[in-house]
């Protein structure tokens, strides 16, 4: 488990800056490789694959259930045997750390 997923969110409010591309690039070497950034580096996105419906399912309830917990809510997406998580901060229209601990806090569900 990375440093990031054992951090917990904080709370972002409209005013603060997102994070640069560069930081984020660097944020982005601890978490897998299923994690790119998307839209000018505004998104972190992971397409994560199962063996069939049920593990699926039971990771878009997990990831819901940290969403919750962590009070930052990403879009997901799934399929019969593949799960799509795009996180950015909406307040702020970028990226702020607290989307890589959500990301690292998913990696480990699949570790």
């Amino acid at each position: 488990m990375t440093q990031l997923a054992q951090k917990k969110c904080v709370p972002c409010e409209g005013g603060t800056t997102p994070l640069s591309e560069d930081k984020s690039r660097e944020l982005l070497r601890d978490l897998s490789d299923e994690w790119k950034l998307q839209k000018d580096g505004k998104q972190i996105q992971a397409t994560f694959t199962f063996k069939n419906y049920f593990r699926t399912l039971a990771f878009v309830n997990a990831a819901a259930y940290i969403a919750i917990q962590e009070d930052h809510h990403p879009d997901i997406t799934f399929t019969f045997n593949t799960c799509t998580v795009m996180f950015w901060t909406h307040n702020i229209n970028g990226l702020s750390e607290n989307d890589f601990i959500c990301a690292a806090k998913l990696d480990a569900l699949r570790a």
